[in-house]
C-alpha cells in the first residue's frame, strides 16, 4: 500500500490518511494543525499530531543555509517529498511548488505538479499567488491535482516585494489581498495560506470565504496555523516576529554535542559498555595485549633515534 494511500498502519493498527477534501471540511469546525516537514523521522513524530505537514520550500533556508526560497530547484523537494511521505501514515503531505517551475503556464505547472504528485506520493501540492495564478489552480484541480493557495506574503516574490514585508497593514492594501483570496477559492483552492498579515484583515477573509485559511504570522482568527518546525523548537538562529519558540532543541542538541566532544577526549567514550568483546580467549588475551602496549607513534619516535641525534 503507498503511503499517500487513504489507509496505512500504525502500531498495528489501520490509520486513514487524510486527504484535501477532509481539510476543506474542517473549516468552521476545529482549528487545523501543521508543520513544516523536511525528512521521514521528523514526519513521523508530528504525524499524529498534525492534519496536514507542508514539504515546504522553506527547507533553502531553514536547512541548507539560503537567505531566501528562491533558489530550491524541484528535484529537491522531490527528494524531500519523498522522504516525507514516507514518513507520515496519517497527515495529508504538501509539497511547495519551487519558483518557477508553475508561472510560465498551466501545461507547464500541470507538467511539474504531476511530477511531484506521482514522484513523492504526496496528496497536495501549494502555490503561491492570487488572481494571477487563478486560471493555474483551476486548470490543476479541474486534472486531478489538489491544490492549497498562498497570498499575502509570498516568499518567492520578496525580490519584487522588497523583503520579508508584513501585508495589509494599511487600508489601502486590504482590496487586492480580500480579491485574492475570493478568487482562488473560486478557482478550487481547498485552501489558502495567509502569511504575515494583519489581524483584522486576516480575520475579514477567514469569515468571506469557503475554504480554510491556515495562519503563519495572521493571528489566531485563522482556520488553522502552520510554522516551520526548526523555527517553533529553537533550531533557528532567527525567527519572525510571529514564531514562538515551545522548545529549546538548538540548545539541548549543543549541550549534548559538547558532552560527547569532552568525553571523547577524555578518552570516557566508548566505555566498556560500548564496546564489542572477543568470544575466545585467544581474543581476549590479543585484546589485552593490545590495550597494554604503547601507541604506535611513540614506539616509531623511540625506534627513529639515531646515534647522531
Amino acid at each position: 500500500m503507498s503511503a499517500q494511500s487513504p489507509a496505512g498502519s500504525q502500531g498495528g493498527a489501520k490509520v486513514r490518511r487524510l486527504m484535501a477534501p477532509d481539510i476543506a471540511a474542517k473549516k468552521g469546525v476545529e482549528p487545523i494543525v501543521s508543520l513544516t516537514s523536511y525528512y521521514a523521522h521528523t514526519a513521523a513524530i508530528p504525524d499524529k499530531y498534525c492534519d496536514f505537514l507542508l514539504v515546504g520550500y522553506s527547507l533553502d533556508m531553514a536547512m541548507h543555509g539560503y537567505e531566501m526560497t528562491v533558489p530550491v530547484l524541484l528535484e529537491l523537494m522531490i527528494m524531500h517529498g519523498k522522504a516525507v511521505a514516507r514518513g507520515a501514515r496519517r497527515a495529508l503531505v504538501v509539497v511547495d511548488m519551487p519558483f518557477g517551475t508553475y508561472e510560465e503556464s498551466p501545461p507547464v505547472a500541470f507538467r511539474n505538479a504531476a511530477r511531484v504528485m506521482k514522484e513523492t506520493d504526496c496528496g497536495a501540492v501549494k502555490l503561491e499567488g492570487g488572481r494571477r495564478m487563478a486560471e493555474t489552480i483551476r486548470y490543476l484541480v479541474d486534472r486531478g491535482i489538489p491544490v492549497m493557495a498562498h497570498i499575502g506574503l509570498t516568499p518567492q516574490s520578496i525580490n519584487v516585494i522588497g523583503g520579508f514585508k508584513a501585508q495589509g497593514r494599511e487600508a489601502a492594501q486590504w482590496a487586492a489581498i480580500e480579491e485574492d483570496a475570493r478568487v482562488v477559492a473560486e478557482a478550487g483552492a481547498f485552501s489558502v495560506v495567509l502569511e504575515a498579515m494583519a489581524e483584522p484583515l486576516a480575520a475579514r477573509i477567514t469569515r468571506s470565504i469557503p475554504i480554510p485559511t491556515i495562519g503563519i504570522g495572521a493571528s489566531s482568527v485563522c482556520d488553522g496555523q502552520i510554522l516551520v518546525m526548526e523555527d517553533m523548537l529553537g533550531l533557528s538562529p532567527r525567527v519572525p516576529k510571529f514564531v514562538k519558540e515551545f522548545g529549546e532543541v538548538g540548545a539541548a542538541i549543543e549541550r549534548a554535542i559538547a558532552g560527547y566532544a569532552d568525553e571523547v577526549r577524555a578518552r570516557t567514550f566508548p566505555a566498556s559498555e560500548h564496546t564489542y568483546a572477543m568470544k575466545d580467549e585467544g581474543g581476549a588475551k590479543a585484546s589485552g595485549e593490545a590495550a597494554g602496549a604503547a601507541p604506535a607513534s611513540s614506539r616509531a619516535t623511540k625506534r627513529s633515534k639515531s646515534p647522531g641525534t
